[in-house]
C-alpha cells in the first residue's frame, strides 16, 4: 500500500510559524515521524509539500496511477482552492484530509473546507497525530475496499 502525504501552503513554516499553535516540531521533523511510523504499520509513504497551488495539483494527478490515496494538509488552500478539490476529484483517490489545529475552533473563514467534500474523511486538532491518524484511517479504508 503507498500513501501520498501533501503538505500545502506555509506547512514548510511549521517550527517557526505560531508555535503556540503548531508546536516546535518542523516540516522535516514530522516527515521523519511519519516515514517511521508509517515503516512500522506496513505502509509505503511518500512526503510533498509546496506553497505553489499548481504544483499540488500537478502532484495529485500524478499520484493517480502511482499511489493507493492520499494524506493532505493543504494549509490555507484548503479554504481556497477550488483547483485542488477538483484535482482530488479527478484523480479518484482516497483521500483524507488532515489538519494539525482544528479548524472549527479558530477564525470563522477556516471552518469553511472546499476539499472535504471531494475526501473520505477529515481529522483535525489533534496536532502532528493528525497525520498518523488520517494515514492508519486511510490504511484501514483502503483494506477494507479490498475486501
Amino acid at each position: 500500500m503507498k500513501i501520498l502525504i501533501i503538505n500545502g501552503v506555509n506547512m514548510n513554516m511549521l517550527g517557526v510559524r505560531e508555535p503556540d499553535k503548531y508546536g516546535t516540531m518542523t516540516l522535516k521533523d514530522l516527515e521523519k515521524d511519519l516515514y517511521a511510523f508509517s515503516f512500522h504499520a506496513g505502509i509505503d509513504i511518500e512526503t510533498f509539500q509546496s506553497n505553489f497551488e499548481g504544483k499540488i495539483v500537478e502532484k495529485i494527478h500524478a499520484a493517480k496511477d502511482n499511489f493507493d490515496g492520499i494524506v493532505i494538509n493543504a494549509g490555507a488552500y484548503t479554504h481556497t482552492s477550488i483547483a485542488i478539490a477538483d484535482a482530488l476529484s479527478a484523480a479518484g483517490l482516497p483521500a483524507v484530509e488532515v489538519h494539525m489545529t482544528n479548524i472549527y475552533k479558530r477564525e470563522e473563514f477556516r471552518h469553511k473546507s472546499y476539499i472535504a467534500p471531494v475526501c473520505t474523511g477529515q481529522i483535525s486538532g489533534f496536532g502532528a497525530e493528525s497525520y498518523k491518524l488520517g494515514i492508519q484511517a486511510l490504511a484501514d479504508y483502503l483494506n477494507k475496499l479490498k475486501g
